[in-house]
């Protein structure tokens, strides 16, 4: 599952983390964990930091996207302990070494911990920058051999534009991996996408504020945009 920064931060714009979002993340998790469902999670860091907008102030663009995995790590330990605290052994591993508060990023150590059950948050998106923590979920999907990915956001899935601002929006059900790319409409970035579709991975872009979305997509409901074939 990929979740962003914003997601994390609720419906006030001055509330960096949001308590009561990260509980019924965790509730929800909590459910699918005792259905047997293995997960991971990417965390963005858009609540905290964006290391494009110091980019575009004049910072040098790999200092800035440093500083936003940084921001990642904060979001991940945040979720990590409101999960733990449910009773739900967690992990997080980071892409950037950060030997006292998480585990380095090891792709056998990764599968070992899901096949014992524990949540792993992913964290530092791929370690490197000039990458989005897009482009991290796929990889880590990727890696693991993941079934689907499922991106939260704040709306019901996939629409032509902007739903929050044109209430003429149209819903996709389903798309194509080309169509989304062709049709610039952002999911997630273009490198995600292809990787995607090169690996045959489909994406669930859902409505992270419904309760219960979460449980029902793993259990097959059609919930939201899926996007793949093509």
């Amino acid at each position: 599952m990929k979740l962003s920064g914003e997601a994390l931060s609720g419906q006030n714009p001055d509330t960096i983390i949001d308590m009561d979002v990260l509980r019924t993340i965790s509730d929800e998790l909590k459910e699918i964990s005792g259905l047997g469902v293995q997960t991971g999670i990417v965390v963005g860091g858009g609540n905290i930091f964006r290391g494009q907008n110091l980019y575009t102030e004049g910072i040098d663009r790999t200092s800035a996207d440093y500083m936003g995995m940084l921001a990642t790590v904060i979001n991940s330990i945040a979720l990590q302990n409101v999960i733990e605290s449910a009773g739900i052994p967690t992990r997080v591993m980071s892409a950037i070494e950060i030997k006292d508060i998480a585990e380095s990023y090891i792709y056998r150590r990764a599968l070992r911990h899901l096949e014992k059950g524990r949540i792993l948050i992913f964290a530092a998106g791929t370690g490197n920058p000039y990458f989005t923590t897009d482009t991290a979920a796929a990889l880590r999907a990727v890696e693991i051999q993941a079934n689907v990915i499922l991106k939260a956001t704040k709306v019901e899935g996939i629409f032509d534009k902007d739903p929050m601002k044109y209430p003429d929006a149209s819903f996709y059900e389903n798309i194509s991996y080309i169509d989304v790319l062709s049709k610039n409409l952002k999911v997630m970035d273009s490198t995600a996408i292809s990787l995607c579709r090169d690996n045959g991975l489909p994406i669930v872009v859902f409505n992270l504020k419904s309760k219960g979305n979460i449980k029902k997509i793993v259990c097959g409901h059609r919930i939201g945009t899926w996007v793949g074939g093509g």
